[in-house]
């Protein structure tokens, strides 16, 4: 089956209006996730979000992200940061093992892992993260002891496509291929029911563009992403 990376356009919309609306909020041409998961905004124009949809679920102090819109700021928000990030594709280049040939050993991520995975997110900042986000979809995790030294898992899903997303590593862990082992594993399983992979990386992480490319993901588009905050 061959996969269209174009049907990705404006992607957080697709997701929580789609496979992930029953864990959304918001009215008309507007969504969010539910608090608690990634705090993230979904439009159904991107390049005329109507804001008006998010006035009953959100409240003053709540920050979003939001992507594919660079408009001038509604009343009642602010802007706290803007950048761009670019959306990559698996292109399947890379051969992945089979399950279990991969070391160091992981294991699945439950909600007794929660507050672990947020700390290391709070600490590593690989995107909007949340204290249920875990429930998006498989997260895995690798330990050192009983400290989480490593995650990567599912959030978005657009149709056929799946995002890997949360990808850290802990300080003094680096360099031992802890993220690619769980990354291959993710992508091992999403091939495996005939789903494409694709993430999101800050264009100017160029040590992670790198690493992404040595899996054999290829940038498929670059778009904005800003950081809002609800006055």
């Amino acid at each position: 089956m061959t996969l269209d990376p174009t049907r990705l356009g404006n992607v957080m919309w697709r997701c929580l209006s789609g496979s992930h609306a029953h864990l959304a909020e918001g009215v008309g041409a507007a969504r969010r996730y539910q608090r608690g998961f990634s705090p993230l905004l979904g439009f159904a124009d991107p390049e005329n979000p109507d804001f008006s949809g998010l006035d009953g679920c959100t409240q003053s102090g709540e920050q979003f992200y939001c992507a594919e819109w660079t408009g001038d700021v509604p009343p009642g928000w602010r802007l706290l940061q803007e950048a761009t990030m670019l959306r990559m594709v698996d292109t399947g280049a890379l051969a992945i093992s089979p399950e279990g040939a991969e070391a160091p050993v992981w294991r699945a991520l439950t909600a007794v892992d929660a507050e672990a995975a947020l700390a290391l997110a709070l600490k590593m900042r690989p995107g909007p993260f949340g204290p249920r986000t875990l429930e998006l979809g498989d997260y895995l995790g690798i330990f050192d002891n009983d400290a989480l030294v490593a995650m990567a898992g599912e959030r978005m899903q657009a149709g056929p496509w799946r995002e890997i997303s949360g990808v850290c590593t802990a300080p003094g862990y680096g360099g031992r291929g802890l993220a690619v082992t769980l990354m291959k594993e993710l992508m091992r399983r999403q091939r495996s029911r005939g789903e494409g992979t694709f993430l999101h990386v800050m264009s100017s992480n160029t040590v992670a563009r790198r690493l992404y490319e040595g899996l054999g993901f290829r940038a498929a588009a670059e778009v904005a992403v800003r950081v809002l905050e609800r006055l």
